[in-house]
């Protein structure tokens, strides 16, 4: 098993409600990788990434974490096994401050990140400490978002569109955090619309369309294959 993939989805499928939303959808990552997932909207990139945490109505398939199925489980145990999810709403708490909601996940194993190494990686953190979560930016947030989830012990980070809406030089910081995660060892799963910033950070991309992964393009070929990457995502 030491080969094995840190996370292998295998015919993934998932409903809300009565809507059938995956259709069979595979893929893996290894530990330390970053991986993609790339897709216009409503490919189901953000559904694969809550099916993996369980937040969806109903699952069926496989998916495998550190060699354990974990389909079935609750969206609490799975973050225990040591997933963690930033999601592209942020959920910063208004009425706590910069350091409080950092605080306030709790670590689930050895490994995580302290407040000082956090703001290290974010000083823009560090000097709104004491900032409730309502003055801060959508960069401050989306930072604050995803130091949060460091700090727990989780190895696998889910990452939705944390790029979303905010201006290029904020991009470039949550580019050089992401490269910075990946060199601490964490592994990391990420849905981007902007496939020229995925490039900066990833090794790997998966492509979506309708519920299933159609292909996958390793970052070293991205250039020779730029023109069927423009069809899939239609830009």
């Amino acid at each position: 098993m030491a080969d094995a993939p840190m996370l292998q989805v295998s015919n993934l499928e998932s409903w809300y409600g009565e809507s059938h939303i995956l259709h069979g959808v595979d893929f893996n990552v290894q530990e330390g990788e970053v991986v993609t997932l790339l897709g216009r909207n409503g490919a189901g990139k953000t559904t694969t990434m809550k099916s993996i945490m369980g937040l969806v109505g109903r699952r069926a398939g496989s998916i495998r974490f550190k060699g354990e199925e974990i389909v079935g489980l609750r969206p609490d145990l799975v973050a225990r096994r040591g997933i963690a999810f930033c999601p592209e709403e942020r959920g910063i708490f208004a009425s706590l401050d910069v350091t409080e909601n950092l605080m306030l996940p709790p670590r689930i194993a050895e490994g995580g990140l302290d407040i000082e190494r956090i703001y290290t990686l974010f000083p823009n953190l560090q000097e709104r400490a004491r900032s409730p979560g309502t003055k801060l930016s959508g960069g401050e947030q989306q930072m604050l978002a995803i130091a949060r989830i460091l700090r727990t012990g989780a190895r696998l980070l889910l990452l939705d569109e944390p790029t979303e809406g905010l201006a290029p030089v904020i991009v470039q910081q949550i580019g050089r955090t992401i490269r910075e995660i990946k060199a601490l060892g964490f592994t990391v799963l990420l849905v981007e619309q902007n496939f020229r910033f995925a490039a900066t950070v990833a090794d790997r991309h998966y492509v979506m369309e309708h519920g299933r992964v159609i292909d996958m393009i390793p970052n070293a070929e991205l250039e020779q294959n730029m023109t069927k990457l423009h069809e899939y995502l239609g830009v």
